[in-house]
């Protein structure tokens, strides 16, 4: 597991990491990979939402609101946070979590 602090601009609009990929942006790519298990805010890690809205579609939830509700406190936990926790230790950079 490793922590990738985040690379912010002023106004907190564009959040980028150090991937194996190279710079990408936390909403656009850390928000659907499979890699990403949380955000850092504080001292807590804060669990990837969209993994656990997955597991809630998967038994019978509601795909769009269940999706969009995990997007939202995704981008949350971005505004507040400092880093993302990955589990890609292999440095294999970007994987669909929806394609996995």
């Amino acid at each position: 597991m490793k922590t990738l602090p985040f690379h912010q601009d002023e106004k907190k609009q564009h959040v980028s990491v150090d991937c194996a990929d190279g710079q990408l942006s936390v909403y656009r790519y850390c928000a659907f990979c499979v890699h990403c298990t949380g955000v850092r805010v504080g001292n807590r890690v804060i669990p990837s939402p969209q993994k656990q809205a997955m597991t809630d579609i998967r038994i019978g939830g509601s795909g769009d609101e269940v999706l969009l509700q995990a997007a939202m406190m995704f981008n949350t936990f971005v505004r507040d946070g400092s880093a993302i926790e990955c589990d890609d230790d292999a440095n294999q950079g970007f994987a669909s979590l929806y394609y996995h």
